[in-house]
């Protein structure tokens, strides 16, 4: 429970503070779009390439990460189902479907990972799906999907090297699959500016909130439901499902994937929101309603599983 509480404290003090800067002006009119900016162009893709870079791939093939990847497969084409039927649009729909299955499983997921199972490697399968394979993905959706006029069947081949957090992703998957040591004259400075991502993401995130209705009103309040419900019950649920009566997980392992699936939707996913000009409500309320409700999920979850 201690690792609960403290992830969940952390963000909300660093939250606090941006919204404090947004109160007060101190970053001017436009401070929120700059720090989305640094992140989204500068900051994040540092941030993936120096994780991806050391990472170790082997632990992609795992039970648990096809229990990590089936469950946010299941939750998000749940959301995308919906967003269909209902007409609410590509970008949009990618949007609610990553808030439904999106795990934050750094900034959140690696003290959890610590305090409650005991092993901060134990977040590393989830990690490595989203940076790899999620990610890459939906921020191509959300390119393909913005307008811009016609693109040719080449430049649409093309559009996740043209996209930071794709890019940088796929390069440090690159330097890990290759073996090779990236000297530290380089990977100091590229560090350095990768460890402004989660600062940057949570006081933007921050600062967005100022002047913000209350969620669950409006016009997303339908899209925010379903994106927390899939999130806090559906997602940890599939994920105990497959664990135990598909790949017969126990104990610790069993733990460890719902733990994980229950995580709340992650600060970053309203990074790309703010940035492609879609969904930003939807993102920021169910960022915030998913983090609020997976307290007491994680607290339970300990509880009846540990």
């Amino acid at each position: 429970m201690q690792g609960v509480l403290t992830g969940f404290a952390v963000i909300a003090v660093v939250i606090g503070v941006g919204y404090v800067l947004g109160l007060r002006g101190h970053l001017g009119p436009q401070g929120r779009e700059v720090l989305t900016r640094l992140a989204f162009h500068v900051a994040s893709p540092a941030l993936l390439f120096t994780t991806l870079a050391t990472a170790d791939l082997s632990v992609v093939f795992s039970a648990r990460l096809l229990v990590t990847a089936l469950s946010t497969v299941a939750v998000a084409g749940a959301f995308v189902a919906v967003g269909v039927v209902r007409g609410w649009g590509v970008g949009r729909t990618t949007i609610g479907a990553l808030c439904s299955g999106y795990v934050n499983s750094g900034n959140l997921g690696i003290p959890i990972a610590v305090y409650v199972l005991g092993d901060a490697s134990l977040v590393a399968p989830v990690l490595l799906f989203q940076l790899v394979l999620v990610t890459p993905v939906a921020v191509t959706i959300l390119d393909l999907s913005r307008g811009g006029g016609e693109r040719t069947l080449w430049r649409r081949l093309l559009t996740p090297l043209r996209n930071p957090i794709a890019l940088g992703s796929l390069a440090g998957v690159a330097v890990a699959a290759s073996g090779l040591r990236v000297p530290d004259a380089v990977m100091d400075p590229v560090t350095l500016i990768g460890n402004m991502s989660v600062p940057a993401v949570l006081l933007a995130f921050g600062i967005g909130l100022c002047g913000s209705t209350m969620p669950l009103r409006g016009v997303e309040r339908r899209p925010v439901l379903l994106a927390v419900a899939l999130k806090a019950v559906g997602q940890p649920a599939v994920a105990w499902a497959l664990a135990s009566g598909v790949f017969g997980l126990r104990g610790p392992q069993l733990l460890d994937v719902v733990v994980t699936s229950a995580l709340p939707a992650a600060q970053n996913l309203y990074t790309y929101a703010s940035t492609y000009g879609v969904g930003e409500r939807l993102a920021r309320d169910a960022i915030l309603v998913s983090t609020v409700v997976s307290v007491p999920v994680l607290v339970g979850v300990a509880a009846v599983l540990g």
